[in-house]
């Protein structure tokens, strides 16, 4: 690979990172306003239906596309490409009418199966988004197949802007006019189909240009070789792109009904679910965070693998656990320190800290999961990978309803934790030894493990100290909050450059890396 085609590759990336990373900031933030708007039931009516299209745009603006831009790439001429092109958007555009007629005709079903038989509208209005699935997948995957990252970026944060647009539209107008909070949550889970749209029109000209210039011709034993390969290696990026959602669609079947089981009425419990569902924001500002920064670092790990410098990709590979784990565990230790003021401070009162902090957890077996993946997927390990997350998943849905039936909601995180950590446990079994051994670090982990415990413990016992002072004020608990985690923070970075945690190199690539770095030097 030549120089000028790495930095456009590198440039490509580097903009379809800080995409994703505004994306996701904003898929995190709005559902605070949100919660604010609707309340604990309006936001559980919402949560409970969520999945279904996380799942759809993981699937569409994330998963397919980042497999189908690797068949891309490999085809080398343009004909083929758009031939390809061709045959992919066929097979998912028959997946996705079943989908969509499967989700329209079963609606009934799995509201009554979720507990609440008055979800089916919502079930019904965010089926539409899949029908927009062909598109996107195929548009971002051609154009990141030829290293165009510009409109697949563009792409990602038009889809989000109107969608969190339309929700808080819908939101506003519901509470200020007393509607049904079922109507509304139909009118915002539509957003994920106006967003749906806004984003197919960044590909209007290779779809009504680009994709004509080849004539589509019908091939069944082209489609089935190219139905076999994306539902299978294909299907394994989807999956994991879209774990956090996959435990949370479990929840949508298990936690009301368990915590009806527990003795909650079904008002009550529809409340309680709702709060539950706060650590969803949360737990994706912690994982923009911890893996934001770091997934700059894959084009490196992809490139040097790709040219076979095993030395090379052994280094970015330790640099990415080691910056993945790190942010993570620091994020993970923060919130659950802060969980009282963030709580307060977001929601407007403290129920279900416990709950909320052991979800907190999620976040750093998450980042160090997707990680894993990441290596084991630059070298082909698909099967180790669909397996261990399979198992969890199969854990999350044996476990969940009992514990959140004997235990209540912390039950459901409870269940969430040990799922993940199976996952990574089985991960780590089936990978070969050599990826074993690059991928542990006694000596740092022991460091890191004891900045964390003495930044929380620093952390935990300030909030405790504030918390009196704020009193309900949601304002100075938020003062609070920040002035706490930015104290944190100091303490962590002056503690990881007094042990020496990060080497330059690791330094370099963490945010404001460079800054600290020339006053270690000073």
């Amino acid at each position: 690979m030549g120089n000028k085609q790495l930095r456009h590759l590198m440039r490509g990336a580097m903009i379809l990172s800080v995409a994703s990373l505004i994306a996701k900031i904003l898929s995190a933030i709005y559902r605070v306003p949100f919660q604010n708007l609707v309340g604990d039931t309006g936001f559980y009516i919402y949560q409970q239906v969520y999945p279904i299209y996380g799942i759809g745009m993981t699937f569409a603006l994330t998963g397919f596309p980042v497999y189908i831009s690797k068949l891309i790439a490999e085809e080398p001429l343009e004909e083929d490409k758009i031939k390809l092109s061709q045959d992919i958007f066929i097979v998912l555009g028959v997946f996705s009418m079943i989908v969509f007629f499967g989700l329209q005709l079963g609606a009934a079903k799995i509201a009554l199966a979720m507990g609440d038989g008055q979800l089916d509208g919502l079930i019904k209005s965010v089926s539409f988004m899949f029908l927009f699935l062909p598109v996107l997948a195929v548009g971002r995957g051609y154009y990141q197949g030829i290293f165009e990252m510009n409109k697949t970026a563009v792409s990602q944060v038009v889809e989000q802007l109107l969608r969190v647009g339309l929700i808080i539209l819908a939101a506003y107008i519901a509470v200020k006019n007393k509607m049904s909070l079922y109507s509304m949550g139909s009118w915002a889970m539509f957003g994920a189909t106006v967003g749906a749209i806004g984003a197919s029109l960044s590909f209007y000209h290779f779809f009504s240009v680009d994709f004509k210039k080849v004539i589509m011709h019908l091939d069944r034993r082209r489609l089935m070789a190219v139905t076999k390969k994306l539902f299978s290696e294909g299907l394994v990026i989807c999956l994991f792109a879209a774990m956090m959602v996959l435990l949370q669609l479990i929840d949508s079947f298990t936690v009301k009904n368990g915590l009806v089981h527990f003795g909650y009425s079904n008002a009550a419990a529809k409340s309680l679910k709702g709060i539950y569902d706060r650590a969803q924001p949360l737990v994706q500002l912690g994982l923009v965070i911890s893996v934001g920064f770091s997934s700059m670092l894959l084009p490196s790990l992809a490139a040097a693998r790709r040219e076979n410098r095993k030395r090379d990709f052994q280094r970015y590979a330790k640099m990415l656990v080691h910056v993945t784990v790190a942010l993570s565990m620091a994020a993970t230790v923060g919130l659950v320190a802060l969980m009282p003021m963030i709580n307060q401070f977001l929601f407007g009162d403290q129920l279900q800290n416990g709950t909320l902090s052991v979800y907190m957890i999620s976040i750093f077996l998450a980042a160090v999961i997707g990680t894993y993946n990441s290596v084991l997927q630059s070298l082909g390990l698909y099967r180790t990978a669909v397996i261990s997350l399979l198992i969890g998943l199969l854990l999350k849905m044996g476990i969940n309803f009992y514990l959140v039936s004997v235990m209540g909601t912390v039950g459901a995180s409870v269940a969430t934790i040990l799922s993940l950590l199976v996952v990574l446990i089985a991960m780590w079994i089936m990978s070969p030894s050599e990826i074993r051994q690059l991928l542990i670090d006694p000596l740092f982990m022991i460091k890191l493990t004891l900045v964390c415990v003495m930044m929380g413990i620093v952390v935990y016992l300030l909030d405790n100290q504030l918390i009196n002072l704020v009193d309900d004020n949601r304002l100075l608990s938020g003062l609070a909050a920040l002035i706490s985690g930015s104290i944190g923070a100091g303490i962590f970075a002056l503690m990881a450059i007094k042990w020496q945690l990060f080497s330059i190199r690791e330094w370099l690539s963490l945010p404001f890396g460079k800054r600290i770095l020339k006053k270690i030097r000073r």
